[in-house]
């Protein structure tokens, strides 16, 4: 929870708000760790899973399930990407929206433009160009969230379930590491979506809420939840493939494609380079911490 409201005290915060330098150097940190987890924690565990001695040699050991399941997400969250921004522009924006705008509009950075809380119909008061782009961040805002809830409820799961001290320690310090960044990393899509205060405490509350949810059937199905049978490890595995691929597809191409091809970036080297550390920082630190979880 502090992670994924640290963005919305920007407006206190002056150095943190979206057109500033920090705030992108902090979300490309924040994108890191999100890839990071997809490929160093998540889609690992699926491996495990699904290639356990537990499971039938054939097909379990026989095919990749994992890297076939995660590349069948990838794609899938493309569809959703791509068809959500279509619902939305054609349900949002007006019918008789100009193929055209003024070109001094053209050259505005929609992030030092000053789009106030749009809500709804008030996408109609902003140029296609603007709508188009805020329609973005709200589709980016709603994926991301949908990818982290599923791995955050597994992991939980997994947690609740487990009796052995020596791998809950250092779960708990790796989750409270890739929380805080992931929190961050999705608070800064809400706050770039400019969502209705309601909407941003739904978005906070089921971030926020999923691994305790997690934990807590985890605990209440010990008894008769067993980490290696079939069925779990291939629910488990399964659904952990799912959630790597929609994680690596957000974190590659909705947030750090998206801010490294943008103007902001591409008008700076010196910026640009520092996002990169930033990135390589956060996606390291993810990275180590698979060592003990």
């Amino acid at each position: 929870m502090v992670g994924v409201c640290l963005p919305f005290f920007s407006r206190h915060i002056p150095a943190l708000r979206p057109d500033k330098d920090l705030f992108i150097l902090v979300k490309a940190f924040a994108s890191g760790v999100i890839l990071a987890t997809g490929y160093m924690h998540v889609m690992p565990d699926s491996f495990d899973c699904l290639t356990s001695e537990c499971l039938p040699e054939n097909p379990w050991r026989k095919f990749p399930f994992t890297t076939f399941v995660a590349m069948l997400s990838a794609i899938l969250t493309l569809m959703v990407d791509s068809y959500a921004m279509s619902y939305y522009r054609k349900r949002n924006l007006p019918a008789n929206e100009p193929k055209t705008i003024d070109e001094n509009k053209k050259n505005v950075n929609l992030e030092t433009q000053d789009i106030g809380h749009c809500h709804g119909e008030d996408l109609f008061k902003l140029d296609g160009d603007n709508a188009t782009q805020l329609l973005r961040y709200r589709v980016v805002a709603q994926v991301l969230e949908l990818g982290i809830v599923v791995h955050s409820v597994v992991i939980g799961l997994s947690m609740g379930a487990s009796d052995n001290p020596c791998t809950i320690r250092p779960l708990v310090a790796a989750l409270c590491f890739h929380q805080l960044f992931e929190g961050m990393g999705l608070g800064g899509c809400i706050l770039q979506a400019e969502y209705a205060i309601r909407t941003k405490a739904i978005m906070v509350l089921f971030f926020s809420a999923t691994t305790p949810l997690g934990i807590a059937m985890g605990l209440g199905l010990s008894n008769v939840y067993s980490e290696n049978s079939p069925t779990a490890l291939i629910v488990v595995g399964v659904l952990n493939a799912c959630s790597a691929g929609l994680l690596n597809y957000m974190a590659l191409v909705d947030l750090l494609a998206s801010d490294f091809m943008g103007m902001k970036l591409q008008k700076s080297m010196k910026l640009q380079t520092w996002a990169y550390i930033a990135v390589l920082l956060g996606a390291g630190g993810m990275s180590l911490m698979a060592k003990w979880a």
